[in-house]
């Protein structure tokens, strides 16, 4: 009988765990998934930035997950993204980034916006903290680099937001969220990206009538894929 697959997954926002633990549960039931989760890490990055602290545990997280046997690892975290980009480089397992998807399917969606206008198309980024901005934008504007007609990336700060959520107030932050999420859209956004895995459920109520993408499923279909290649 072949063992199950097993995939590591490291976060700093702990609700995230369950999130993807039942998501993945639904799509292969059969796995067994081991997760990280290092809050005060995400503390430390909105604090100071990707420090040399912040890369190493990372690369810890990453190195002890695959030590674990995991198939391949995906971290959930945008602010760290770039710490990811250079952990994975010490492990012989597929390590995904939990916005790569999220920014190339941005890219294309604009790319093709803007062909249809003539234009170069629009992306709207949104974070409810200052410290994805910089990961997510750095990423969207290497995928649009490599693009014919390079989008316009715009990153907006959705004021608030981070405060409800750390309050426990849920409806608060998603409304926030919606509510950026209808303003960009109304200003010419051709595709809208939420930068963080956190701000996903809050697209669901926003009602724009263009593209918004949050990373959590092409996150985890990208890491099924890195998964079931490794094993194959």
């Amino acid at each position: 009988m072949t063992a199950p697959i097993r995939v590591g997954l490291v976060h700093t926002v702990p609700a995230l765990a369950a999130r993807f633990d039942a998501d993945i549960a639904a799509d292969r039931p059969d796995w067994q998934l081991l997760h990280i989760v290092d809050a005060p890490l995400l503390a430390t990055a909105i604090a100071e930035g990707v420090t040399s602290d912040v890369s190493a545990r990372t690369k810890a997280h990453i190195e002890h997950l695959a030590e674990q046997g995991a198939a391949a690892i995906l971290v959930t975290c945008s602010s760290i993204g770039e710490a990811v980009d250079a952990a994975a480089l010490a492990v012989e397992v597929p390590v995904v980034r939990v916005d790569v998807a999220m920014a190339a399917e941005a890219v294309a969606l604009a790319t093709r916006a803007g062909a249809a206008t003539e234009g170069a198309g629009t992306i709207v980024v949104l974070a409810t903290l200052e410290a994805t901005l910089g990961p997510t934008g750095r990423l969207l504007e290497r995928f649009a680099s490599e693009s014919e007609q390079r989008p316009t990336v715009r990153s907006h700060v959705v004021r608030g937001a981070v405060e409800a959520r750390t309050a426990g107030d849920t409806a608060t932050h998603d409304a926030l969220i919606a509510s950026a999420i209808s303003r960009a859209a109304a200003e010419g956004a051709d595709v809208i990206v939420l930068a963080q895995a956190s701000m996903a459920t809050a697209a669901e109520t926003a009602g724009a009538d263009v593209p918004v993408l949050s990373s959590p499923r092409s996150a985890q279909r990208a890491l099924i894929d890195a998964a079931e290649g490794a094993a194959s």
